[in-house]
């Protein structure tokens, strides 16, 4: 990849453009108008990989040379796929449901360009264990830090830390929303130094 290629970041996510500033990168970002609506059957794996592949697809469409970063994070509890509460009142009942149990996040990252083709995927599962939860504890989280637009409804980065027992993970800004680790292999082997 040299200097003057162009990077695009395929997220509108001020969380993932802040992650993808830490490799001291120049890069654009582009919101993709993409529907998140898991499939019939689909995995939380499979629904991150796919709209991870979607978002970034969205954006080389419209830059062929470039190259773009498309992302995506689905939670799993029990089988339940759980994305962004977008209200308070959905927030409350996903923390709810979440009290005492374990979650897995499933985040994909996607490397694209369409001219020259290549396309390449690293998938990363952190797993969390909430501890168990109050209502009062509930409503206080939600006071100091509505967390509606990040699937299971905790910042991680912040406050919601304190709802935690314990996160497992290879890859702490994962959880966050964009697995550097796994970009910045991608990036190399795109052919960009790191560091």
């Amino acid at each position: 990849m040299s200097s003057s290629t162009r990077l695009i970041l395929a997220s509108g996510s001020r969380y993932r453009a802040e992650l993808l500033a830490r490799l001291r990168l120049d890069f654009e970002q582009a919101s993709p108008d993409v529907d998140e609506t898991a499939l019939p059957g689909e995995s939380g794996p499979e629904l991150a990989r796919r709209l991870a592949v979607a978002k970034a697809e969205a954006i080389a469409s419209r830059h062929p040379e470039a190259w773009v970063i498309g992302s995506d994070q689905v939670a799993v509890c029990e089988g339940r796929l759980l994305g962004k509460p977008g209200s308070r009142e959905q927030a409350g009942e996903q923390l709810r449901f979440l009290a005492g149990k374990t979650t897995d996040f499933f985040t994909a990252v996607v490397l694209r360009r369409r001219q020259p083709s290549v396309q390449q995927a690293a998938l990363d599962q952190t797993t969390v264990r909430m501890r168990p939860l109050s209502e009062a504890e509930i409503e206080r989280y939600l006071d100091a830090e509505p967390a509606y637009d990040c699937a299971g409804s905790a910042k991680i980065e912040g406050l919601g830390i304190s709802l935690c027992a314990e996160v497992q993970s290879r890859d702490p800004t994962a959880l966050i929303g964009l697995p550097l680790i796994a970009c910045a292999e991608l990036l190399r082997g795109a052919g960009l130094r790191l560091p």
